[in-house]
């Protein structure tokens, strides 16, 4: 059975693996004050060209999400998002679970625009009642996005205006900023979203790692006590020392990137062949994940030899599937899923 149902779906780049077993017996102290964590950690800080950045780890993406939310407002405070946004979709209510609230904004192509952002906050404090609402103080957005949409520099600096004009963070979700940093369509560096956000995160899990995510507060702006939160929240790896090998490894002679351009590249040939044998997009992503539009017979006739995501209904006679490659798509499994359409 081929799989491409998500980018998660294999463990993790043999040189994760290697580098696990060459440092498994080595004696290290516990909860990431160890010297692989501390070598990751710089590492990433020189990738993201941050003098005075602060990296934590964590085990995934919805945790993470969670606890830089939670840490970063005030009990009285809520989150604004895209109403596309993982946070408002795919995560449960984590983080209602915690107390705060997330406010929607409808998005534009799977991204929150900086003019529509602005005008909602204008309208908050313009609003006689707002000492009596939710205070909008943090701004999440994700690249790529959940449609695999990525945001343009442009877009990003108008969104960091915003922010700043109303000293609110932009937090980044950044479960695979490994694709959108590479994929072709990009004009974002990691110095980029480093320079215009307060804090994001580099994604692990869906990027090579057997789990992870390494969080970076950009100019020293890590909340008090973030480690007791972090503990707080159950998220406090004793053995943190599996995470800091697992990015020392990802960010050693750039195999993070050769590894998400692996995807995009696997991604563009497959869109080719989609395109070549007549199928529809829902939407052009140019990052690892493909929107296709099947027709519900073609759709269970496939579902016999591969694996999709269902992402939606299109109408009654078709709908759309999530198709993603990764970091561990082969040529040989892109080859027959291309046989098979």
């Amino acid at each position: 059975m081929l799989s491409f149902e998500c980018d998660y779906n294999k463990g993790a780049h043999k040189k994760i693996l290697e580098r696990l077993l060459e440092t498994n017996e080595e004696p290290a102290k516990g909860y990431g004050f160890d010297p692989y964590c501390a070598s990751a950690a710089e590492k990433i800080l020189k990738a993201c060209e941050l003098a005075g950045g602060q990296v934590q780890f964590l085990t995934g993406g919805t945790q993470t999400n969670q606890i830089v939310i939670d840490a970063m407002l005030a009990g009285y405070e809520a989150v604004v998002a895209a109403d596309t946004g993982h946070v408002n979709f795919h995560e449960a209510g984590a983080i209602e679970y915690t107390g705060h609230k997330v406010l929607t904004i409808p998005h534009v192509n799977g991204k929150l625009d900086a003019g529509d952002l602005e005008q909602y906050l204008k309208d908050y404090y313009a609003d006689d009642n707002h000492e009596h609402m939710a205070r909008p103080g943090m701004v999440y957005i994700s690249h790529p996005s959940e449609y695999g949409t990525l945001y343009s520099k442009a877009e990003l600096e108008a969104l960091s205006s915003v922010c700043k004009t109303y000293e609110i963070p932009l937090f980044m979700d950044g479960a695979r900023l490994g694709y959108g940093l590479m994929s072709k369509d990009t004009d974002i560096t990691l110095p980029d979203i480093a320079k215009l956000c307060d804090v994001f995160y580099i994604g692990g899990t869906k990027v090579g790692a057997l789990c992870g995510e390494a969080v970076v507060f950009t100019h020293g702006n890590m909340p008090k006590h973030f480690l007791t939160t972090v503990k707080q929240h159950g998220a406090l790896n004793a053995k943190g020392r599996l995470l800091g090998v697992q990015f020392d490894t990802l960010f050693t002679d750039d195999l993070y990137f050769e590894i998400s351009k692996h995807a995009i590249d696997m991604a563009e040939k497959l869109k080719k062949a989609f395109r070549e044998k007549g199928y529809k997009f829902l939407i052009d992503s140019p990052t690892n994940q493909i929107f296709v539009i099947l027709e519900n017979d073609k759709k269970k006739e496939l579902e016999k030899e591969a694996l999709f995501g269902f992402w939606e209904k299109y109408d009654e006679t078709h709908t759309v599937v999530r198709i993603a490659t990764s970091w561990g798509t082969t040529e040989e499994e892109l080859n027959a899923l291309i046989e098979l359409i």
